[in-house]
Formats: structure tokens, sequence, C-alpha cells
């Protein structure tokens, strides 16, 4: 028994939905195009499961948040696929992947084979078992990763009105799941490792600001330290958290949010991996040509860096899997994938935006007792990365043009004096001529052709054209 497509997506999360857009417009026929997904519905935005979802009034719930309404386009319900001849085999696990042979099989034994397949199987949470902690099975301890984990949370969130969240991580979920659950009414407290939150892109100056809102709508913070153990009722329900400090916190309800491991396990052996996920080219192409990979599984070159890189973000995974697409459909029309690396997150009232890297020196700008804050990341002398909070729209543009530019900066001091002025003034300049990449990663502006250059230009055409006539009299002679 099996089916054969021309094309395949493995995976139903957001670069699934938005690659399977990309395909209608590109003019995939009716039957060439399945998506073969775990989950029972058709791809979503996961954003909204830790901002709308939880909300305690006018939730948001499908079909309203199917892809692709993140990015003002169609939303994909399952009519819409039945539209364009797309078919959704979902609720099923593929147990194995034969690249050579360009088949999947899954687990009730179905062979489906592809003439192209796309790999958008996404990450997965990582369990307290991974670090020695048991408990995840509990019913009031929740992960947040899918709509089935959405649905928990909603339920054990409900059952513990007014009671106590402990949210174990200080990255992303933690920080919106927080804010979710404090909206609630429910008081929380956050535990994670790091000296502040969201370590891996917030600065001190930048965390502190968003943790003094934090603890002034009741949230807890403790700091430098880990859960260790859990106390269990009789039936098997949480009562509290007990961390490595020595220290214990009641609990009617525990959120886990410490990080997603790329699913990869089918191509391991297969494919070549890198940066914890599935190496891609250019046109996020695997080391199997016939194979390509999308999203937060994606290990892919970023040109304005000159490296590999994986990154999980929505909006990496959203243009990553519509180049796939395009380097599929029209090989010849495809350029290289040009990113900039962009991350943005919402929670409460606050909304931030960040472009680039942030490495090198940090030269922070703004009210840091208002509503608008920033900074700028230094590296090798040019800029390279760029926050924002509370900009606007044309703002963020001017952030991100800015951004991709990589100015070179001679004066941090001016630099903060100008603060987000800096970047709009920038990203208003006309280019004199295209970036171009050197040996140490950065780019440089080549500088518009000043007076003294042309002189010089002059000056050797003029002895060229002396010396062709000085040559051409002897030539003569001899």
């Amino acid at each position: 028994m099996g089916r054969a497509f021309v094309y395949v997506i493995l995976g139903g999360g957001v670069a699934a939905g938005y690659a399977a857009l990309e395909f209608t417009k590109k003019g995939v026929s009716p039957g060439e195009l399945c998506i073969i997904s775990e989950e029972t519905v058709p791809p979503y935005e996961r954003p909204a499961l830790s901002k709308g979802y939880l909300l305690p009034e006018a939730p948001a719930r499908l079909p309203s948040f199917h892809t692709c309404v993140g990015a003002n386009e169609e939303r994909l319900t399952p009519k819409w696929y039945k539209e364009h001849g797309i078919e959704l085999i979902l609720g099923t696990r593929v147990k194995s992947v034969d690249v050579r042979r360009k088949t999947l099989l899954t687990a009730v034994g179905e062979t489906i084979s592809y003439k192209i397949l796309i790999i958008a199987t996404g990450a997965r949470a990582l369990k307290l078992e991974e670090f020695g902690v048991s408990g995840s099975d509990a019913e009031n301890v929740c992960y947040l990763r899918d709509l089935a984990d959405a649905n928990r949370v909603v339920d054990v969130m409900q059952s513990c009105a007014s009671g106590n969240a402990v949210v174990i991580g200080g990255g992303y979920i933690g920080m919106e799941c927080a804010a979710s659950l404090v909206t609630n009414r429910i008081n929380v407290t956050m535990v994670f490792p790091e000296v502040h939150c969201m370590a891996r892109l917030f600065t001190p100056k930048i965390a502190s600001y968003y943790e003094g809102y934090y603890n002034s709508k009741g949230v807890r913070f403790v700091k430098g330290t880990v859960l260790s153990s859990f106390e269990i009722d009789p039936i098997g329900k949480i009562t509290a958290v007990n961390l490595r400090d020595g220290s214990q916190l009641p609990a009617d309800m525990v959120v886990v949010g410490i990080g997603i491991r790329p699913n990869t396990s089918l191509f391991e052996g297969q494919l070549t991996l890198e940066k914890g996920g599935i190496k891609v080219n250019g046109r996020m192409q695997t080391s199997n040509t016939s194979v390509y990979a999308v999203g937060d599984v994606a290990a892919f070159p970023v040109k304005l860096f000159g490296e590999t890189r994986r990154l999980e973000h929505v909006d990496s995974a959203r243009k990553t899997a519509k180049h796939a697409v395009a380097a599929i459909m029209e090989p010849e029309k495809t350029d290289e994938f040009d990113y900039l690396p962009f991350f943005y997150s919402r929670f409460f009232t606050f909304s931030w935006q960040f472009y680039g890297d942030n490495a090198g020196e940090v030269v922070h700008f703004g009210d840091y007792s208002g509503n608008t804050i920033g900074a700028y990341w230094i590296s090798k002398g040019h800029l390279v990365g760029s926050f924002l909070e509370g900009g606007t729209k044309e703002e963020y543009e001017a952030l991100a043009k800015t951004t991709r530019l990589k100015p070179a900066i001679e004066d941090i001091t001016e630099l903060e004096r100008q603060g987000l002025g800096f970047a709009v003034t920038v990203s208003k300049k006309p280019l004199t001529s295209p970036p171009t990449d050197v040996s140490d990663s950065t780019l440089v502006l080549e500088r518009p052709l000043f007076a003294w250059h042309a002189t010089a230009g002059v000056i050797v055409a003029a002895s060229v054209a002396a010396f062709a006539y000085w040559y051409g009299k002897r030539r003569r002679r001899w």
C-alpha cells in the first residue's frame, strides 16, 4: 500500500503552511503536493499559543490563526487545501525515511514516495527528564509547543485560578507564559539559572527594564538556580517545586520552557548535520539534491555574517519555507537566500524587535524609564545588531535597513547621543554602491570617488597615451 507525490512536506508547523501557499503561487498542480503531520489540524501560527490562546477574554482559537495570517496573507483552512488539491495526511507519524529511494514509511505501514522532499519537522520541547528531573507526566506540569500543549495549559490554568504557578525558564516561552498567567490572575514565580531573563539576547540593562514591569505585575524572579525535584501528592499532582539552592516554592501548576531540540533523528546518517540541525545551502537544499530543509531544523548560510546558523524563530520559518519553494519551482529566477536575522516578542503591552547579531560592544539608547528603549551592537567597527522596544512601523523598518547595511561606527559616544535617530538617518541615505563582502565577514560601504581619484585617473590615462605614442614611433623606426 502506498501513494506517490511530486512534492512532500514532512511536518505540519508554520513552515509547512507558508511553503504550501508559495507552491500554489508558483503553479503547483492539484494532486502533486502533500503535507504529512503528526498534528491533527492543518498548519497554524505557533506564536499564538503563548499569546492570544491563553488570554482570559476572547482567546484566539482555530481557525482564526491558521497560516498564513501571521504575514497578512491567506488563511489556509482545511477547505483551502482541498480547493487547491493539496493532500493533508494528518495525525500521522513517519517512522523512517529513505532519502536514497525517496520514500517515507508511516507508523501504520504506508509507503509514501516523492520526487522532492521538504523537511519542516521543526523542533520538540526539551523535557525535564533530559536534565535528570522526573515529573513531566504529572497532570499539572505543562510544556508549550503545539496545540495539544496549549489546551493542557488552558485546562490546568482554569483549574487553579488565584493559585500559584512556577515557570521554569526565562526565555521566550517563560516570559510570554508568565505574562499570560498573571493576566489570568495567577501568582507567578519564574525560575532560571541565568542572572537575568532572556539571557541569550537581552543585555542586563534591557532585562532590568522588563523585569521591573513584571515585578510591578506581581511576578517574582528566582535567578541563579534550577529545579531539582518536585513534591507530589498521593494522586500524582505537583504541590511544590524544590530548587537546587535549597528553597521550595508552592505550586498549583508548573510551566516548563527550557529550550527546544531540532527533530533530525529521521535523517541522521543520511544527510549532513550542522549546528544541531540539517545543513542546507543558500537554496535551502541539503546534501541530497532532492531534499530541502526549512524552519527550526535548517542550518543555513547567513550571508550577512558569512557563517552558517540555525535560527529558532517564526520569521525564519516563514521565509526559509518560501525561499525553498521558489528555488524548487523557479531555480533560474531564485538567488541565494539573503536573510537578516530577526526576532520579536509581545507580552503585556510591550512589543520589541531585534535585527542582526548581538555580538560586540553594546550602545543603549532611549528612555529606560519611559516607553521606548533600544540598543545597538558594534563589532569590528561596524553596527551588526539593533534592538527596539515601542517603535513605529517606520522606525522598525529603518532599524532593519540600517542593520543590513552594517555601517562603520567611528564614535560610540556620538552613536549613543543620536540613538534611534542614527538608524532613521542612515536608512534614508541612498547607497553609492552595494555592500562588499570582506574576509572577516564584515561589510564595508565603498566610499564615493573624490576629486583626487579622478585627477589620478586622468594622469594615468595621459601617461599611458604618451607611452603608446612614443612606442609606436620607435617601432616604425625599427
